[in-house]
């Protein structure tokens, strides 16, 4: 089993890069781990409450439960994937049926903030983005996906975000192996990550 890690600030277009890997590989042999679905259970705290946490410090995300279903992946056996929704900020309680696969891909802007994750990333890749572009791409997905409107998203891209990237993201990039610029020329990039996987499997 090969296991990839995808990191890189939000928006940057990680899930493009995760789908254009997919595209390259035999169907059946992929299987895609969210960070997002590793957000921390906080059925405790209100809604107001919950509104309320820092979704882009690593303490957000239950590292401890996705070290633990990467091992058992590693081990051959499935695990039961939580299911996150971004418009109640809470896990739904449901679970996903998640068998090992040749390759595992696991994504999300925190995952290279983790030594022990790191070390189970037999490749590790960090998309790069421009600031503005990366922006420009989190207000359309919240405002139309999230049900966000512009002042919540501007006003938490300047109280967590920025700050966020700059001191957890933005420094990862000296674990990862390969730098993919996320523009209309990483193709390359893919391919070589194509490469290495069948080298690799």
């Amino acid at each position: 089993m090969l296991i990839i890690g995808i990191a890189g600030g939000t928006g940057c277009g990680k899930t493009t890069v995760v789908n254009k890997l997919i595209e390259q590989l035999p169907e059946g042999e992929v299987v895609v781990i969210s960070q997002d679905s590793y957000y921390q259970d906080t059925s405790h705290l209100s809604y107001d409450d919950r509104v309320k946490i820092n979704f882009d410090h690593p303490r957000s995300i239950d590292f401890d439960l996705l070290v633990n279903h990467l091992n058992q992946l590693k081990e051959g056996k499935s695990i039961e994937q939580p299911v996150y929704s971004f418009v109640k900020h809470n896990r739904t309680g449901d679970t996903v049926l998640t068998k090992p696969r040749k390759v595992v891909i696991v994504e999300g802007i925190l995952i290279l903030t983790n030594p022990e994750i790191r070390e189970l990333f037999d490749i590790k890749i960090f998309v790069h983005a421009d600031s503005d572009e990366r922006l420009i791409r989190r207000l359309k997905r919240d405002i139309t996906e999230r049900g966000r409107d512009i002042d919540e998203v501007l006003n938490r891209y300047q109280t967590t975000l920025k700050p966020m990237h700059q001191q957890f993201i933005e420094p990862m990039k000296e674990y990862a192996d390969i730098i993919i610029p996320n523009n209309k020329y990483n193709t390359v990039a893919v391919d070589i990550v194509k490469t290495i996987i069948s080298d690799r499997l």
